[in-house]
């Protein structure tokens, strides 16, 4: 039974739209990003039937590919384009579509890899994933053959960007939310460190910071960690 009351009536009367309505209700179910974006990348493949198909995700100021329809694990999570870099780019840029019928690699905008076999495809849309008027990344199929883009392809694509672009947000929030609690939980552990050492050395806060960042260098291990054995050892040594 459908997640969503009319989608089985909208289906009958326009696939594509029931399509996307199903779509929705995956995406919406807080799948972690990876899986979301590989089913983005078979969601859009099947609305328009094509031969290759990259998520970019915009990540600290570059395009990082993160999913592709064709294998390619030399490059997924490690090709990264600046903004402006390739029609990839440009769409990113400029918030706006692109699609080439035909000679892609021709175009003044594209951008060769030599060790990708789509490098010498013919046709190429590109779309850019949006949430809330900001780009979060970019949406690319591409045609062995040359392959004139209808409307109504490349306004359904644009409509799988708007509903990615939102999850995408989301993911980059959450993971920002995370990065700052790992920053606060070892601020606290550092400064739980510290006054283990400032208490059993008797010394100051600086040389208990200069110990840490010591014993860091000489075990080839972070102060992080350091900072972990020592508060470790101390709570063997002080069971509660």
């Amino acid at each position: 039974m459908s997640r969503w009351p009319n989608a089985d009536h909208w289906a009958d009367d326009d696939p594509d739209l029931g399509f996307l309505h199903e779509m929705a209700a995956r995406v919406s179910a807080a799948a972690p990003l990876p899986d979301v974006l590989k089913q983005i990348v078979a969601f859009a493949a099947s609305v328009v039937k094509c031969d290759s198909c990259f998520v970019y995700v915009l990540e600290d100021g570059y395009l990082v590919l993160r999913a592709s329809k064709n294998p390619h694990p030399e490059i997924v999570d490690r090709l990264k384009l600046k903004m402006g870099q390739g029609i990839t780019g440009w769409v990113a840029e400029h918030r706006e579509p692109v699609a080439v019928p035909l000679k892609a690699f021709e175009d003044p905008r594209f951008k060769v890899f030599n060790d990708l076999p789509e490098d010498r495809f013919e046709a190429f849309l590109s779309v850019p994933l949006v949430c809330r008027g900001r780009v979060v990344g970019v949406i690319n199929l591409q045609h062995r053959r040359p392959h004139l883009h209808t409307k109504r392809e490349i306004k359904l694509i644009s409509m799988i960007g708007f509903l990615v672009g939102a999850e995408i947000e989301m993911a980059r929030l959450e993971s920002e939310n995370s990065q700052l609690s790992g920053k606060l939980e070892a601020q606290l552990l550092l400064e739980r460190a510290r006054e283990v050492l400032q208490r059993d050395l008797k010394i100051s806060e600086q040389d208990a910071r200069l110990t840490l960042q010591r014993e860091s260098r000489q075990r080839h291990k972070s102060v992080k960690e350091v900072a972990q054995a020592l508060l470790l050892a101390e709570d063997l040594k002080n069971p509660k």
